[in-house]
């Protein structure tokens, strides 16, 4: 059996969110960091291929590149449908990069329509009446609206993605979701009728999901957050298995690397911190001062990685971000506390850790990069979106490693884990 679903991920760890929720599906899923170089070998033994790509806040032209080069890969491999990931924050500004890239896509795939739903009820995220929730308050009154990069004011999705553009953009609301696959195809094709050719789909529940996954059966192209994936593996007749999110057993020390800036990462780091384990702070004002931060944290790791895990943050507050980016520049102390991370978890692996907690979508490009890591096996998850993974390292050995979004896991994330990894794996 080839690949069935091809997937094109705007973010490394909205990729391992999208793979997770397939492989829970009972897809056996590979991710792949970027797209393969020509003649590189494709994966094999899987159902599907996700492609991460770090898009998400580059300009748009660059984005719609970089998809369009993960599509003509992924359709080169096989693919029968292609699935473009995004947040389900939604993630963007009024220039993109959400509307630029689906356009592109519905181009280069020949097809006039295509379906929206960030929707992701396991962690929250629900789309009524084309309004985007997080939690209980719309996403203009979330954390989402403090973001440096892509801060959301407004959750009217419809008005978000039609500023960004040219096609019409129209709404598959909740009274038709919530009948069935028949009542949202039968929506499908009034739109189109109506010069419509992406429609904003409600979901409020993971049966809105399963109804929506069953109406798009066929369809060249959908877009969504990752809640989308638990109604599509069915469409191949896949159902739940444990064999699908299989990994080796895990050694080696332990570590996590915080470089998002969400307030559910926040909650993380200081959990971590409240429970007394070791935690090296990263100050990026010191970094741009010259002061070898990676490599006095790697001298506190030495002493402290056999006792268990040990923490590496630059998680701040939204004020203590801003003051950052007011000195700074707001794209230099980005990059400037990616490379170091990236820098402490090359140390941290030449020092034996094996298994790797990285949170934030930024940091976790820098982190794989930065580690000669090409692809990825998704295995059980820890919290919704959230699995570990494994990874072959450059020297062979196997590296088990989780890419969290900053806006996901609760509060003990950190050391729950490690402890699922226990449970799970070994």
């Amino acid at each position: 059996m080839g690949i069935r679903l091809g997937c094109v991920a705007d973010d490394f760890t909205g990729a391992t969110d999208l793979a997770n929720n397939l492989v829970r599906a009972g897809m056996r899923v590979v991710q792949l960091i970027d797209v393969p170089p020509p003649g590189a070998e494709r994966p094999v033994d899987a159902d599907a291929v996700v492609i991460a790509l770090k898009s998400r806040t580059v300009p748009a032209a660059d984005a719609v590149g970089a998809s369009l080069r993960a599509l003509t890969w992924l359709r080169s491999a096989g693919a029968e449908q292609i699935y473009f990931k995004y947040c389900s924050t939604f993630d963007s500004t009024p220039a993109g990069n959400i509307g630029p890239v689906t356009e592109a896509l519905m181009d280069a795939l020949g097809t006039d329509f295509t379906i929206a739903t960030p929707a992701f009820p396991d962690n929250g995220r629900t789309v009524f009446k084309g309004h985007l929730f997080v939690g209980d308050v719309l996403l203009s009154a979330s954390g989402m609206r403090d973001h440096p990069l892509t801060p959301m004011t407004d959750p009217n999705l419809v008005s978000v993605l039609g500023a960004q553009t040219t096609r019409a953009v129209g709404l598959i609301d909740h009274t038709v979701v919530g009948r069935d696959a028949t009542a949202v195809r039968a929506r499908i094709d009034e739109l189109r009728e109506q010069g419509a050719g992406i429609a904003i789909a409600d979901a409020v529940s993971n049966d809105d999901l399963v109804r929506l996954g069953a109406a798009v059966r066929g369809m060249p192209l959908v877009t969504a957050g990752s809640g989308l994936a638990i109604g599509l593996p069915a469409n191949w007749g896949f159902t739940p298995s444990h064999a699908a999110a299989q990994l080796p057993p895990p050694g080696g020390h332990r570590a996590v690397i915080s470089g998002s800036v969400s307030a559910a990462t926040n909650q993380q780091v200081q959990e971590f911190l409240r429970t007394g384990r070791p935690a090296f702070s990263v100050d990026p004002l010191r970094v741009a001062a010259g002061e070898d931060v990676s490599g006095e944290a790697l001298a506190f790791a030495e002493a402290r990685l056999a006792a268990g895990p040990v923490l590496f943050y630059s998680t701040e507050t939204p004020e203590a971000v801003r003051t950052v980016q007011t000195r700074l520049g707001a794209a230099e102390a980005g990059e400037l506390v990616e490379r170091t991370l990236a820098r402490v978890a090359e140390g941290l692996v030449r020092r034996g850790v094996r298994q790797l907690v990285v949170a934030g979508g930024e940091t976790s490009g820098a982190v794989v990069r930065a580690l000669g890591i090409t692809g990825l096996r998704i295995g059980p998850q820890i919290d919704p979106g959230v699995p570990w993974c494994a990874a072959a390292l450059p020297g062979g050995d196997t590296l088990h490693i989780t890419l969290k979004s900053g806006n996901f896991g609760g509060p003990g994330f950190f050391t729950d884990s490690f402890a699922l990894l226990d449970r799970e794996v070994s």
